[in-house]
């Protein structure tokens, strides 16, 4: 029996993560089992821990999009199939590619159609992002190759889906339709808030009912491809963060992202995604930035337990030991907690206590956070603001320790597969 294989891509913050997270639950409910698998091109992914917290069955594909690692991502696929035996499986690419469908649908259906049931291929895309793209109403500075790869995401989907509709003011909905029906005509389109739920059950049925997959390629420049993924400047990181007494988590996060924020805007940069996972006793706050005069998207939720007990101490623990042989630091050594102390993962997944507003104020002297930023700037400029944000949060009541850091431009892609022509009528290979 063939695993149902569901893609869901999109630019960078068009909410893909929230829509796995809400389509498992969805799936679940109706007696399917279901895997997932993230991917970024480096390590430490807010989205692949999230996911886990919410006890969900969860790979990871690092180090380049799936075009460029399509072993990997067949690796990763058959172990969740060996291990989990799931009847769907979800993957989002990471959010600065395109030619998904001339690089990875047409080599899934012409190697792999007798393992994998293929869905129609989604792309979401973020009303306000969308707007900048196409130049509908006010716009912003995003430089063209950018806007190159985020036109080419929309060109190659067999469905668009609007999402975060429930942001959309009376009227705009028809307004975004019309515009992309006329960027790009003949391309379906639903519309969705995955934050909510709204239309996630419609996009389900579409995906296991079937339909053709990778039904379009269109013609790339790489040049300019690898233009706009260089434009952005990537971090990711895994910090741990300790207080002598009870610190309120939640004041320090908004305050670290807005440090961030201020930070960026003050320096000339232009947040494409910023956003951070912070745990602590428990309790999950999982936050994003999607401009750099956004309000930042804050959701609290608790850590499931089973998450709790399968992983729990990664990617922390690991990444301790990988700072301590990096020294990567923000002037205090890994090696400054004491060996007979939990660590902060396992300190931070025990006892919360939860403000009457319900709110973020715990009593734990630890917490880990994961951030993941992908801003238009320099990346050891990102790394800086990164490092002095956190500092001026802390202030003098917080230690701040960077187990793991990296930043990074991403290099040429550079796919192991790429389709002429569309599988089904004249397989051939460039």
């Amino acid at each position: 029996m063939r695993t149902k294989l569901i893609l869901a891509g999109g630019f960078l913050g068009s909410g893909k993560t929230t829509l796995l997270a809400r389509a498992a639950e969805r799936l679940s409910a109706r007696g399917l089992r279901v895997g997932l698998i993230t991917n970024d091109q480096a390590a430490n992914l807010v989205d692949t821990e999230l996911l886990r917290q919410a006890g969900r069955e969860v790979k990871e594909v690092s180090g380049a999009c799936f075009c460029c690692t399509f072993n990997k991502l067949l690796y990763v696929c058959d172990n969740l199939i060996n291990s989990h035996h799931p009847d769907v499986i979800i993957g989002e690419p990471v959010g600065s590619c395109t030619d998904l469908s001339a690089t990875v649908l047409q080599p899934l259906k012409k190697f792999c159609s007798d393992r994998f049931d293929l869905a129609p291929y989604s792309v979401l895309v973020d009303p306000d992002k969308l707007q900048e793209s196409l130049a509908v109403g006010q716009t912003h500075d995003i430089v063209q190759a950018v806007r190159y790869i985020y036109r080419k995401q929309i060109q190659e989907a067999d469905l668009v889906v609007i999402n975060k509709i429930d942001a959309l003011p009376a009227g705009r909905l028809d307004e975004i339709k019309a515009a992309i029906e006329n960027a790009f005509p003949g391309t379906p389109i639903i519309a969705m808030s995955a934050l909510n739920g709204t239309g996630v059950d419609e996009w389900l049925d579409r995906m296991m009912s079937g339909g053709f997959a990778g039904g379009r390629i269109v013609e790339v420049d790489y040049e300019i491809y690898a233009d706009g993924e260089a434009a952005l400047g990537w971090l990711n990181a895994a910090v741990e963060l300790s207080a002598q007494s009870p610190a309120d988590w939640k004041a320090f996060a908004m305050e670290f992202l807005a440090q961030s924020q201020a930070e960026i805007r003050r320096t000339g940069g232009e947040i494409a995604h910023f956003k951070i996972l912070l745990t602590a006793a428990g309790v999950k706050l999982q936050a994003n930035l999607t401009s750099n005069s956004a309000e930042p998207m804050v959701q609290e939720n608790q850590v499931a337990p089973s998450s709790a007990a399968t992983c729990p101490a990664k990617p922390f623990v690991a990444l301790a030991k990988k700072g301590r042989s990096r020294k990567r630091s923000l002037g205090v050594d890994s090696e400054s907690l004491p060996s007979e102390q939990p660590t902060p993962k396992q300190a931070a997944l025990e006892g919360a206590t939860k403000t009457a507003q319900g709110g973020l104020k715990l009593s734990s002297n630890y917490a880990t956070l994961i951030i993941n930023a992908r801003v238009r700037t320099g990346p050891e400029e990102l790394k800086e603001i990164v490092k002095g944000c956190l500092n001026r949060a802390a202030g003098g009541d917080i230690t701040v320790n960077v187990a793991e850091i990296s930043s990074f431009r991403p290099g040429r892609p550079q796919p192991i597969h790429r389709f002429s022509q569309v599988v089904d009528s004249c397989p051939t290979e460039d």
